[in-house]
């Protein structure tokens, strides 16, 4: 078994001048008069962070403060791919029955989305939560993927695998982009061991009369509250408007990737988007950006890798996008529906994925539910999970409840 080792992140100075050079070398293009988000992000933001990046933004800073999170190594083996390196963080509760929690991140997400929820799950208010939050492979310091194929089943693995090296044999999952899907994936192929799951995106078809009679019947005869509504425009603008990148990302990622490879502001423009139209006004800092983009920018396979995972995703008949969409038996699921999530859909098609246990509806919030909302996201796994909710008591012996103990990293 490979080990689990400490690590640090450090970045060459080379690397860092490097990067400052193309900055500097940078040629823009022009911009009609009066174009604003609707044509792509405006000129004048791109150069504002440009020159931020340039100037002021200090890595070695964000590289000191994820060097404060608990962040491991180790080697996972994933069946047809070999020996994978990946980063993660651990983080445990001092509560001795912590539920064991897994957090998986989505694109243009990172292990970072954890930083604001870390603190709040695996302090001694109950229930508590020991968390394990990967860089999933092609993204931030953890191996890419050399094969073709790399799919959601292998995420899910993975991650699996992961948390059986950690000693968690039974746990529980969190997810948003991406990590709704993979976990749901987990549901799908570990059900023994995934006691329970809750995402903060839900992707779900309405209910027809012969799969589920009862909610057809209760989608068809119940109107619609204001949040579906709404839901309805922002599934209709992200549909016409925002879903282009899915588009190229899932057919040709290798074109795009010699872009966002080359160019760290056209990196830069590509993600920043996403923040900006993705989130519920959030008000992201010059810092908050550039560290997210900087994570993709250094990251150990390159920002071109993380854009596979749309593409293998697309092409997998078996357990793809598609699949996930359906009910998934025997794992109790929590889910929590943000008003300017990318899909907003209404309560009845949520409870089609599987036993529904838990639900939610927010007055704000977007995409980046554990970055956005922190307290809100923390909120409803503690209802969750806690005495009298949906999901208590799912790992046995691990009900988040217990004696305080002394924290460790391992």
């Amino acid at each position: 078994m490979a080990a689990i080792e400490p690590f640090t992140l450090s970045i060459p100075d080379s690397q860092l001048e490097r990067l400052s050079q193309k900055l500097a070398a940078t040629d823009f293009p022009d911009e009609l008069d009066q174009a604003e988000f609707d044509y792509g992000v405006p000129l004048a933001h791109v150069k504002r962070l440009t020159k931020y990046w340039q100037e002021k933004y200090d890595w070695r800073t964000a590289e000191a403060k994820i060097n404060e999170l608990p962040n491991l190594k180790t080697s996972i083996d994933v069946d047809g791919f070999g020996n994978l390196d990946i980063h993660f963080v651990h983080q445990t509760s001092p509560i001795d029955g912590a539920i064991p929690l897994l957090f998986v991140h989505g694109w243009p997400g990172s292990f970072l989305e954890v930083q604001k929820i870390l603190p709040l799950l695996t302090s001694s208010t109950t229930p508590s939560f020991h968390v394990v939050a990967p860089s999933l492979p092609n993204f931030g310091f953890s191996s890419g993927v050399t094969k073709r194929g790399f799919s959601l089943p292998h995420y899910a693995e993975t991650c699996h695998k992961l948390m059986l090296r950690l000693g968690y044999t039974h746990y529980v999952t969190q997810g948003g982009d991406w990590g709704s899907h993979i976990t749901r994936t987990m549901s799908i192929l570990y059900p023994d061991h995934v006691r329970a799951a809750h995402i903060n995106m839900v992707t779900a078809r309405p209910p027809t009369f012969f799969s589920n009679p009862i909610l057809y019947l209760q989608h068809t005869l119940s109107p619609y509250n204001a949040r579906e509504r709404r839901g309805a425009g922002r599934n209709t603008w992200f549909e016409r408007e925002g879903s282009g990148y899915n588009r190229e990302q899932a057919t040709k990622p290798q074109t795009l990737g010699y872009a966002l490879a080359d160019s760290p502001v056209g990196l830069l423009a590509w993600i920043y988007e996403k923040l900006h139209d993705w989130t519920d006004d959030y008000p992201w800092t010059e810092d908050e950006i550039l560290t997210w983009v900087s994570v993709y920018w250094h990251s150990t396979a390159g920002p071109a890798a993380s854009l596979r995972i749309y593409y293998e995703s697309a092409k997998d008949t078996r357990l793809g996008g598609a699949r996930i969409q359906l009910h998934v038996q025997k794992v109790p699921l929590g889910l929590s529906h943000f008003p300017l999530e990318l899909t907003v859909v209404p309560k009845t098609w949520g409870r089609t994925l599987g036993p529904v246990v838990f639900e939610s509806e927010k007055d704000r919030g977007g995409h980046f539910a554990a970055h956005e909302c922190p307290e809100e996201l923390v909120g409803d796994l503690r209802q969750m999970f806690g005495k009298g909710g949906g999901a208590e008591g799912v790992v046995k012996g691990k009900n988040g409840y217990g004696l305080e103990k002394a924290r460790a990293r391992l």
